[in-house]
């Protein structure tokens, strides 16, 4: 992929870009650093290109597999909640997805592990990652459910699927002072959660009404 097809040209040009970084300030994006790191990702490489004329679109995109390429406010805001009190060194991401939110996050923190449950999906986001440069990624082909007990804890961990339930399986992968940013609920009854870990146990604050593809068990290949 060359440095023209990374930059875009027309619906995928700097300046429709720049009109998507404007809208999430609207919409009260108010990170500096997350609004950067979103203005400077080619979004258009992580569809289909019959799609890319929609990549600054704020709106959800699917990309196979009954999956799709979180809206850009989703992105910013679950990134910018997972930041909000300062750097997280280790952060584990569920649900690797197009790999989108992958590569904001790769480049806010020191180290980033992400699992994905649908090969295919891995397969393409481990090259849009070395597209990209970023190497500071280390992928795991799993059920995300489980998150990944042997690179734990985690300072922050960043959910892309909802579950019925948050799992106590990532509450326990948490590090005290960790930050787990979530959507929970099933069918349209979703709430985007922020659960903050201390010694006396977690807090759970209600952000916002989201929809998410939900946490399925199971790892397809």
């Amino acid at each position: 992929m060359n440095d023209v097809d990374l930059r875009g040209i027309g619906m995928t040009s700097q300046r429709t870009r720049d009109r998507l970084i404007q809208r999430l300030r609207d919409e009260g994006i108010h990170s500096t650093a997350v609004l950067d790191v979103i203005r400077n990702i080619p979004r258009h490489i992580f569809v289909d290109e019959a799609l890319s004329h929609r990549a600054y679109e704020d709106t959800a995109l699917p990309i196979g597999y009954g999956q799709t390429l979180s809206q850009p406010y989703i992105v910013a805001r679950m990134t910018e909640l997972l930041l909000a009190d300062g750097p997280c060194p280790r952060v584990l991401e569920i649900g690797t997805g197009s790999g989108y939110q992958t590569c904001v996050l790769a480049q806010m923190v020191e180290q980033l592990f992400s699992v994905e449950r649908i090969r295919p999906l891995q397969d393409k986001a481990r090259q849009r990652l070395r597209t990209l440069k970023l190497h500071n990624v280390q992928l795991k082909h799993a059920d995300g459910g489980m998150g990944w007990p042997e690179q734990g804890p985690f300072d922050g961990i960043l959910v892309t699927a909802a579950p019925e339930s948050v799992p106590q399986e990532l509450i326990e992968q948490l590090a005290i002072g960790g930050r787990l940013v979530i959507p929970v609920g099933g069918g349209e009854q979703q709430e985007l959660l922020l659960i903050q870990k201390n010694e006396e146990g977690v807090s759970v604050e209600k952000v916002e009404p989201v929809r998410f593809v939900p946490l399925l068990a199971g790892a397809i290949r």
